[in-house]
């Protein structure tokens, strides 16, 4: 091998080294722990109902607003290579968080207001408003939430609908800590085990016979129709909203009898109105 050569390979061996470590370091630099957001949250969540439902206090909240910002600014300081660079847990995590961080944003923005849907109009929808960078990019939550979470093949998770907060009270609560790699399983179950407990937005009907459920299995039907696995992959797969609820049988009706017919599919399905109020302390 002539001198020429071996120059050549030395300098492009010591390129690749030189940029795995700045990658390595890069990674390594984002909190996975996301405590900073964990304190923001622990501060102004108020659970209500053994954590079925919470509620934000959007006026302290404001006065701490540094503290998300901060937070907000590392989240938008990641780059698209960082983030291929982490686990799938770490992903998602990162997604979820960076969704409810930056809707809380949104919030305190135009605080006070009755409802998110009061923000923006026709042809400024507040989920298509760009108004934070993720990725080098100009962001809006639509394209986290439907076309980076939801996106077919990327988590196949519909436990994410549990886990995203829209700042509305017919919403899945909004956690009083972050998401982690870590925990992300087992916080998934707590946010999907809470949400179908809370009767107020799904109920077995012994009168009609039918499961009186959230909007957000009308809205987001495919995504139980995907033969989901679970998040480990070793769950037996799910394929229809019936096979889901069948699972969480026991939360969602009182009696033995009830929670069998639903456990065996025969409960029909009715979805009721959603929420849209804010979901501020008043």
């Amino acid at each position: 091998m002539d001198i020429r050569m071996k120059s050549f390979l030395l300098f492009f061996s010591t390129l690749f080294t030189t940029m795995m470590i700045t990658m390595t370091a890069s990674a390594q630099s984002f909190d996975q722990s996301h405590a900073a957001l964990s304190a923001v949250l622990k501060k102004h969540v108020v659970l209500v109902d053994g954590g079925k439902t919470s509620k934000v206090n959007y006026v302290e909240l404001g006065k701490d607003r540094a503290a998300l910002k901060s937070y907000l600014e590392s989240v938008s300081k990641v780059t698209e290579a960082e983030f291929n660079g982490w686990t799938k847990p770490q992903r998602m995590a990162f997604l979820i968080n960076a969704y409810n961080g930056f809707t809380l944003e949104l919030i305190l923005q135009n605080y006070p207001v009755k409802s998110i849907k009061d923000i923006g109009g026709t042809f400024d929808n507040r989920w298509k408003r760009k108004f934070f960078k993720l990725f080098g990019q100009d962001f809006y939550l639509d394209k986290i939430e439907h076309e980076t979470l939801r996106k077919p093949g990327a988590f196949d998770e519909p436990r994410v609908h549990f886990a995203v907060n829209c700042a509305s009270i017919g919403c899945p609560a909004l956690r009083d800590e972050a998401f982690t790699a870590d925990k992300l399983d087992k916080q998934l179950e707590e946010q999907t085990t809470r949400f179908l407990s809370d009767r107020s937005r799904n109920r077995y009907d012994p009168k009609s016979g039918n499961l009186d459920v959230s909007m957000i299995f009308k809205w987001f039907k495919e995504d139980w129709e995907s033969s989901y696995k679970g998040f480990d992959g070793k769950t037996p797969p799910i394929k229809s909203r019936e096979d889901y609820f069948a699972r969480y049988a026991k939360l969602l009706a009182d009696t033995p009898a009830d929670q069998q017919k639903i456990a065996d599919g025969k409960a029909g399905i009715s979805f009721m109105d959603y929420d849209w109020s804010i979901n501020a302390v008043k």
